[in-house]
């Protein structure tokens, strides 16, 4: 499987963003798609997650109700939809894949930049 993210950039605290991570390689069907982040100084951090077959989702605390995770099946990418914005969400973030039955994230993709200003 192979990842491909997009969709950063510099906003303003209080605005959105919209990362897209297109996938390839192969079925997705039975593997989870997830967003992490790393900001400077601090160690990656698990966003969101999305079971490609059913579309259950799962978020961490620090984001759940201003950012979204979705998933489509026919052009095979995985959206995160981030509102409310603030200065604390710059990182660099990631897509991510991982087989169902493994703990283990495999597959990254090559991170997209987000810069919140104050």
């Amino acid at each position: 499987v192979q990842l491909q993210a997009s969709g950063g950039g510099s906003v303003q605290a209080g605005g959105s963003l919209r990362l897209s991570c297109a996938a390839s390689g192969g079925s997705l069907s039975n593997y989870n798609m997830g967003w992490f982040r790393q900001a400077p100084g601090k160690e990656r951090e698990f966003l969101a997650l999305i079971r490609w077959s059913g579309g259950r989702t799962y978020y961490s605390e620090s984001i759940e109700g201003r950012f979204t995770i979705s998933r489509d099946k026919r052009q095979n990418t995985v959206a995160l939809q981030m509102n409310s914005l603030k200065p604390e969400d710059t990182a660099i973030y990631y897509c991510a894949a991982k087989f169902i039955y493994e703990s283990e994230w495999d597959y990254w993709g090559q991170g997209t930049l987000v810069t919140v200003s104050s």
